[in-house]
């Protein structure tokens, strides 16, 4: 009997470590950041991986502080998962694996079976599928996704029908398509399952021809590829079906299980405060983790501390408004029923 309980407590102690070991493996941080006089943010990581970026070209935000919490869209930072969320997915998909199919409810749309998912608001939607599609770029070209040809016609003809008749696939997978697509819900005032992605995407989206699109492929630009895809996919949310939408979330829940915090950090540069702050995405919104700037030699200890206390403040409201602004799309659009 002794040895039985010496067994299942060395099993016990070993699973424990493991599960520390798997933890401690998620938590790798910054250990040292600082802003060189080369305009470059030289960054040393907890597990001594070191790294110099370019602050040209990282993510730049300017101050808004005083975010609009009545604008339908969601502020949006491209900036890697916490541990503690990923962490959290993980946990929550071990149950969820168990299951052939997710619960009824969570199958209406895209957004509600990915939240099913991940949980978050709009921006862990956002951030996970432009995750998803860069680590998947064949995901959109799956067989699933393809539109069966058939010569059946609805009588009497729907609109949906003559809009996605020439579709190869359950949303418009070229740039032709899609930017067609666009301006039809553009003129109709039906954008909706574009709030919330940043305006940058569209913009970038827009500007960019198939030939130009491909151009990107073949560089291997895969998170401008995912930000064009991302557009294109939401375009056709509401054309998905239940197949397609379970095939995305499932998608998404394989990818961020896989997810590794063991990358290079994600940087924003705030303008106005002169500032690098290294942020992640948490179960709640935006965590600071680190911040530098760039004048530190010549601004007092005063000012950079009353900088900190606005920026760790900026964060804070910008989570806010982001909630209030999901809470309200909830109630108002992805809740409701598929026609």
């Amino acid at each position: 009997m002794r040895k039985h309980l010496k067994h299942i407590y060395l099993s016990l102690a070993l699973i424990m470590l493991s599960g520390t070991m798997a933890n401690a493996q998620l938590r790798t941080t910054i250990s040292a950041m600082r802003w060189g006089a080369d305009y470059k943010l030289h960054v040393r990581m907890a597990n001594d991986s070191a790294y110099v970026l370019d602050v040209k070209g990282l993510y730049h935000t300017g101050d808004d502080l005083f975010a609009d919490t009545t604008n339908p869209t969601t502020t949006y930072y491209p900036v890697q998962l916490d541990p503690d969320f990923v962490a959290h997915i993980k946990r929550t998909n071990l149950s969820a694996s168990e299951q052939t199919q997710p619960a009824e409810s969570s199958d209406r749309t895209l957004w509600s079976a990915i939240h099913a998912r991940i949980g978050g608001g709009y921006v862990h939607f956002v951030n996970c599928l432009v995750y998803t599609l860069e680590a998947q770029p064949a995901l959109l070209n799956e067989p699933i996704f393809e539109r069966p040809v058939t010569k059946w016609k609805p009588k009497p003809m729907t609109q949906s029908y003559k809009r996605t008749r020439k579709w190869a696939y359950y949303y418009p997978s070229t740039q032709k398509a899609a930017k067609r697509e666009y301006k039809l819900r553009l003129k109709e005032n039906d954008l909706a399952d574009l709030h919330g992605v940043p305006p940058r995407f569209i913009e970038l989206f827009l500007r960019t021809s198939q030939s130009a699109y491909e151009k990107l492929r073949k560089q291997g630009k895969a998170n401008q590829v995912a930000q064009i895809d991302l557009v294109r996919l939401l375009l056709g949310a509401k054309y998905l079906g239940e197949a397609q939408i379970r095939t995305m979330s499932n998608g998404v829940a394989e990818a961020v299980l896989r997810y590794s915090s063991n990358t290079m950090p994600s940087i924003i540069i705030f303008d106005d405060y002169h500032a690098a702050v290294a942020m992640s995405l948490g179960r709640d919104g935006y965590r600071i983790d680190r911040i530098v700037y760039a004048d530190s030699e010549q601004a007092s200890r005063h000012e950079l501390d009353g900088r900190t206390q606005m920026i760790e403040q900026l964060i804070r409201t910008i989570n806010e408004a982001n909630e209030q602004v999901f809470r309200k799309r909830l109630q108002q659009y992805y809740q409701r029923k598929r026609k």
